[in-house]
């Protein structure tokens, strides 16, 4: 399809890196007084030469073909603040990262539009969100990450990779990983980890190099999407150790690239064994890279989101 321009908001740094590897021209919004690192040359990430950071009040001078929110903000405030009226017009896509809040099957999503195209990044996400008239649509996780990045294992530790993780207590299991360390050997990555012991956040270049040594990744969320710390973990080798929520029952198979439970206690003691047997982790690992390349393979997401491009341009094309 034709090279397109696109307006995103720089929500989900990750998933953003992963996105911008679709060579289309990227237009990211950005006020004064914006965090050190927010865009394309930040500390963080990097991100292609067709990835451009511009003004807000500049926005409305772009020769935009399309634009994706990811907020309700984006959608309901941002849209009417920086864009034209000419282009608030322009086919538009919602992408949603999120399970349904307050509850998991009786939510109904905020953008109830048939002219907006509603992408979720899970099957699960579709599924339990009450989406009304938006059409809607499932395009799985990818990641674009350093092709470098191996798994080794030599370290008799598992690693835990999760933002904030103390602020979304319940939800991203924070009590769940404080109570697995007291027993096994864990460590934790991700902003603000260091307050409480733990690395910070790495830069995501450097990330899954540095996180290649540990022996498994342990994942104590319970109540979000599938956690993009999981692919990239499968996808350099590596074996997980998971909540069976959301979508991951579908993902992680029970002995063969990793361990998954609701029990914890079950998940402890599989913990335990793979520190033991580290032979037994690298195999898990080989079929967790397996199931990372067929499944969420980047060449995929690339077709995939080219189809949604096509389909929202499309749409707009036979509605003029």
């Amino acid at each position: 399809m034709k090279r397109l321009n696109i307006l995103i908001w720089h929500i989900h740094g990750s998933y953003l890196n992963t996105l911008a590897r679709i060579e289309h021209n990227w237009y990211l919004p950005v006020k004064e007084g914006r965090p050190e690192g927010y865009g394309g040359r930040g500390p963080t990430f990097d991100l292609p030469g067709y990835v451009h950071e511009v003004a807000a009040d500049q926005v409305a001078n772009l020769p935009l073909d399309l634009v994706i929110f990811q907020t309700p903000k984006n959608y309901f405030t941002d849209q009417y603040e920086i864009l034209s009226p000419a282009q608030r017009e322009l086919p538009k896509i919602y992408l949603e990262h999120n399970t349904p809040r307050p509850h998991a099957s009786d939510t109904s999503h905020p953008i109830n539009d048939p002219s907006v195209l509603l992408v979720h990044v899970t099957h699960y996400n579709r599924l339990m969100w009450d989406n009304g008239q938006a059409p809607t649509m499932v395009i799985e996780h990818s990641v674009a990450i350093d092709p470098e990045a191996h798994y080794s294992g030599d370290y008799d530790k598992g690693i835990t990779i999760v933002n904030g993780i103390q602020k979304r207590p319940r939800i991203a299991g924070y009590d769940l990983f404080l109570q697995t360390r007291q027993s096994i050997p864990l460590d934790i990555a991700g902003m603000q980890t260091e307050e409480f012991g733990g690395l910070g956040d790495i830069p995501y270049r450097d990330l899954h190099r540095r996180i290649g040594h540990y022996r498994f990744l342990f994942s104590p969320i319970r109540y979000t999407s599938l956690p993009l710390a999981v692919i990239e973990a499968m996808t350099i080798g590596m074996p997980v150790v998971a909540l069976a929520t959301t979508e991951l029952p579908t993902v992680i198979e029970n002995g063969k690239n990793g361990y998954i439970s609701c029990d914890i206690d079950m998940l402890m003691k599989q913990m335990r064994h793979l520190l033991d047997n580290p032979s037994l982790a690298r195999q898990m690992g080989e079929y967790a890279h397996q199931v990372a390349l067929e499944r969420f393979g980047l060449d995929r997401f690339i077709r995939d989101w080219n189809e949604a491009f096509a389909r929202v341009t499309r749409t707009s094309a036979l509605s003029t």
